[in-house]
């Protein structure tokens, strides 16, 4: 009988039964993924992987183990169970630690309607190979693009399921698309380099090859000749891009696991003003054709549409079952896991509310200030909100855009930065993070 990852989650809960393990979970997941990179006109790489991985978590009391494998003989099976049971009854108690009763657990679930999974064939590597040509062609094809430094498309479908001891059975598939391409712009010292890439569920929604290619050579040319900016006190507007990371910070903080640690500069804001009141940053996990959609958490419970900030009020924390039973609470059904890891919580989808103003708008009420289109690196003290990344994008006095600036790094507060956001209305809707142009007034910015 061809072993399934369903057959497989049950046969591992039988030998986790059997090996001795007071209650278990097993996850399971077979896929397949076609990657396929272009250099110069011509095949640079093809990747294809297929394979099945598996994991189980097995109870002892309080203690609990976590092994995985990509071996799903039946004579491996049983030896990750007696290996699982073995650590658990050597492993520390964890008072916080265990499945979710049968009354949590989600009951029912819609797959048809989240449409998690492109049910068209797999593309041929032809095809895919097809569109990387067309993007480096459209990103050489720009004025002063010196060269391509990649071109990539790719496929990938994955079937996964879960299953438990306390009743939990539960699976769905997933399926992604991709087109990517960045460029690079001068010579020498002065190169600089862009990208521009589009991920999507259904092959019909993804943007076309030449518009990812064309996109990634101006953006690459628009950064030539960047300069360092003046040190200073300046309002600094996130592009959509990078936007995501400032929301993203918000989402770490008010994560159960962080708070019941007592690291989070959040830690004592619950019920408190955060962000202004236009805004509220809403979680649904059950947004069709969304990446982060699902119909279920990594312990079996329902993902439920919630209101992370409701007005600019932080109204409550992410948790999985562990950290919601360490602050006394109840889960909110943001349990992630990986084949080989134990539950932790995590966000799915986030939406940010928008502005009314465009990007262009908000650039033009800023007067002097920074655009920052990309980042890298990042300090931020967890405990303080405390923030520091370098930054690179385009200068922009009397509302206008006059040169590209690299080399620089903002730093700020992440408490006073959020209360001064003002959102554009360009936000991307089909992506997992809909957060739009963000403008922060009064950042430091350390440049020549």
């Amino acid at each position: 009988m061809t072993q399934t990852p369903e057959t497989l989650c049950h046969a591992l809960l039988d030998a986790a039964q059997k090996a001795g393990a007071d209650s278990a979970d097993a996850m399971a997941a077979e896929g397949s993924s076609l990657s396929i990179e272009v250099r110069e006109g011509a095949l640079e790489h093809a990747e294809r992987s297929e394979g099945v991985d598996i994991g189980l978590r097995v109870f002892v009391g309080q203690r609990q183990a976590q092994v995985s494998s990509s071996d799903t003989r039946p004579e491996t099976l049983t030896a990750m169970a007696e290996r699982a049971v073995a650590m658990a009854k050597e492993a520390p108690e964890d008072p916080y630690a265990g499945l979710a009763d049968p009354a949590q657990l989600a009951k029912s679930w819609d797959l048809d309607a989240l449409e998690m999974a492109d049910p068209s064939a797999e593309p041929a590597p032809d095809q895919l190979q097809q569109d990387a040509l067309a993007a480096e062609s459209a990103c050489a094809a720009i004025d002063g693009i010196s060269q391509v430094q990649s071109a990539a498309a790719g496929y990938g479908r994955h079937d996964i399921h879960m299953a438990a001891s306390n009743g939990f059975s539960g699976g769905y598939a997933r399926t992604s698309r991709s087109i990517s391409c960045v460029g690079i712009a001068g010579t020498g010292t002065g190169m600089e380099r862009d990208y521009d890439g589009d991920s999507r569920i259904y092959q019909t929604d993804l943007r076309s090859a030449e518009e990812i290619g064309r996109t990634a050579g101006e953006r690459a040319i628009e950064r030539v000749n960047a300069r360092r900016p003046k040190t200073g006190a300046y309002p600094v507007l996130f592009d959509e891009r990078i936007s995501s990371s400032l929301i993203g910070h918000l989402l770490g903080a008010a994560n159960g696991a962080s708070v019941a640690r007592g690291s989070s500069w959040l830690k004592d804001s619950l019920g408190a003003q955060i962000l202004p009141e236009a805004f509220s940053v809403i979680e649904d996990p059950l947004r069709p054709r969304v990446s982060g959609s699902r119909p279920f958490d990594g312990e079996g419970l329902p993902t439920q549409r919630r209101a992370i900030v409701d007005k600019g009020v932080l109204t409550g924390w992410t948790m999985d079952l562990a950290s919601a039973r360490k602050l006394g609470l109840e889960s909110t059904g943001n349990a992630a896991r990986g084949i080989g890891s134990v539950p932790s919580p995590s966000n799915w989808n986030i939406a940010l509310t928008q502005g009314q103003q465009t990007r262009e708008e908000l650039l033009r009420d800023m007067g002097t200030g920074l655009l920052v289109t990309s980042m890298i690196g990042s300090t931020i003290n967890p405990n303080t909100g405390d923030y520091s990344r370098g930054a690179s994008g385009f200068w922009v006095e009397n509302g206008e855009i006059q040169y590209p600036v690299n080399e620089v790094t903002i730093a700020g507060n992440l408490l006073d930065m959020l209360k001064t956001l003002v959102a554009a209305n360009d936000a991307r809707t089909h992506l997992s993070r809909v957060v739009p142009s963000l403008l922060v007034e009064g950042l430091t910015l350390a440049g020549e």
